[in-house]
């Protein structure tokens, strides 16, 4: 139970830090932390928020075996990365084989014309 305390504990303040900090953001009206430093921080805490839910829920990293579960862990979140980025990838390529005719066609009929 002790592990379970311990991650709750962290996962809250973890989470009590990313909202303070965007709260501050923009009670401040986007003024005393930068966009580039709030988005590197949040994205930190969330990383960090991921390793303690890894270790503390989903044991990850412990016990007999820990190697395997592991290495299954990474590669099934490896193979789900590359299919989420491949199909963001080609949603965003897929009008760029197009010829202009084909882009006025398919304006006119999902807009309903020019």
């Amino acid at each position: 139970m002790l592990k379970y305390a311990i991650g709750f504990i962290l996962s809250v303040i973890l989470t009590v830090a990313a909202y303070t900090l965007v709260l501050i953001h923009i009670s401040s009206e986007h003024e005393t932390i930068s966009h580039p430093v709030l988005l590197a921080a949040i994205l930190t805490l969330a990383v960090t928020q991921l390793v303690v839910q890894l270790i503390f829920f989903l044991h990850v990293g412990a016990g007999r075996g820990s190697g395997w579960k592991t290495l299954i862990f990474i590669s099934t979140f490896v193979f789900v990365l590359l299919i989420v980025l491949g199909s963001i990838w080609i949603m965003n390529h897929l009008n760029y084989n197009m010829t202009p005719d084909q882009v006025s066609h398919y304006l006119q009929t999902q807009q309903g014309g020019f």
